[in-house]
């Protein structure tokens, strides 16, 4: 096994770490536990939060629930529209509730946030994805086709549950972009500026395990080791993205997601080799690192070369965004831009984002 500590600066090297107060619950069938977990949290009138698709598995939470159950909203959508949020306010009110519990991936975990940071509810989440959103303090939210982030400690879950089980049943190819997304958490992390010794190991690590896994995935999506394997990964990538500074890639990233309502994971996916690229020279350390829990020699074509094999969308074209708004996504990208290993350069961005829509291969 390589010597993952041999690229700290030395005993002397200052850095600062906090750590998250997360509890968290692993396992297989650990969805049994929510009634508990709830008690322990004083929920007595609970608000079950899912999207459309999942409202099926939203009501079996809540038969475990039982007497806990306030309501269930089954209108979580993607990039936390603010109407949306404003609805599920609404139902807070109206039930007195006293509780989130949010079953599904970023847009579930999304609206618990939003309503947690509005109402100081506790929150108890149940991840269905490889996301990793709920190992974040970070609320991104879209109103009138603008999405903006902020980063709040308050609004971190208070427990999170995560079974092995409700990944199961997610298709092949939202495993696919959905662990991609995670993946991309843990490679900004190696090069955010507040990086530090304990979080690049994670991040090292919750890409290994993801690369190993996602393809064992696609192959048998049945396999349990994989999925376990996977869900671990999301969860180290996630505390990574929790814990330093997001760059150019999750810059871009909201940019496309709020401005064209692009799919949150594919976008992700998608741009992730390419913003790689682009700071290939500027964060040599992160490159070797990304490339070595990758087993590849380069991180960018790496990163490329895993996305053909899980055979996920490489064009920002197929996801529909319009080629008239590189442009617009390139100008939007400078705006209070994130802290990002190399300067930001608008017609070099476009660059970027042409070969994106295009799904060309990353150049640096």
């Amino acid at each position: 096994m390589p010597d993952r500590t041999s690229d700290s600066a030395g005993p002397r090297a200052a850095f600062t770490y906090e750590a998250l107060p997360y509890r968290v619950i692993f396992g297989e069938g650990t969805i049994a536990s929510a009634a508990d977990e709830a008690d322990r949290l004083g929920i007595k009138r609970a608000l079950v939060l899912t999207t459309p698709h999942q409202q099926a598995d939203g009501s079996k939470l809540g038969r475990i629930l039982g007497h806990r159950l306030a309501a269930e909203f089954p209108e979580a959508a993607m990039h936390t529209p603010v109407a949306v949020t404003e609805r599920a306010m609404d139902v807070i009110e109206i039930k007195e509730v006293d509780g989130l519990i949010a079953l599904g991936g970023g847009s579930a975990i999304g609206l618990a946030k939003a309503l947690s940071l509005r109402s100081w509810l506790p929150q108890l989440v149940l991840p269905t994805t490889y996301a990793g959103s709920e190992m974040t303090p970070i609320l991104g939210e879209t109103r009138n086709g603008m999405k903006t982030t902020q980063r709040r400690r308050e609004i971190v879950p208070d427990t999170v549950i995560y079974d092995i089980d409700l990944t199961m049943s997610l298709p092949a190819a939202i495993s696919a972009t959905s662990g991609l997304n995670a993946m991309a958490h843990a490679v900004e992390a190696l090069y955010a500026p507040d990086a530090n010794p304990i979080i690049s190991l994670m991040a090292e690590e919750g890409i290994a395990s993801l690369g190993r896994a996602l393809p064992r995935i696609v192959a048998t999506s049945s396999e349990r080791a994989a999925r376990a394997d996977a869900l671990r990964g999301a969860w180290l990538c996630g505390t990574c993205l929790g814990a330093v500074s997001m760059s150019l890639h999750h810059k871009l990233c909201h940019v496309l997601g709020g401005s064209f309502d692009l799919p949150h994971a594919e976008t992700h996916a998608i741009v992730l080799p390419h913003v790689v690229a682009y700071n290939a020279e500027a964060a040599p350390e992160a490159m070797r690192r990304i490339a070595r829990a990758l087993g590849t020699p380069d991180a960018a074509p790496g990163l490329f070369g895993l996305q053909r094999r899980l055979n996920v969308p490489l064009a920002l074209a197929d996801l529909g965004m319009p080629e008239d708004g590189i442009d617009l996504a390139a100008e939007l990208a400078t705006r209070n831009a994130y802290a990002n290993p190399r300067s930001l350069d608008r017609g070099e961005l476009r660059e970027l984002l042409a070969r994106a829509w295009r799904g060309e291969t990353p150049l640096s």
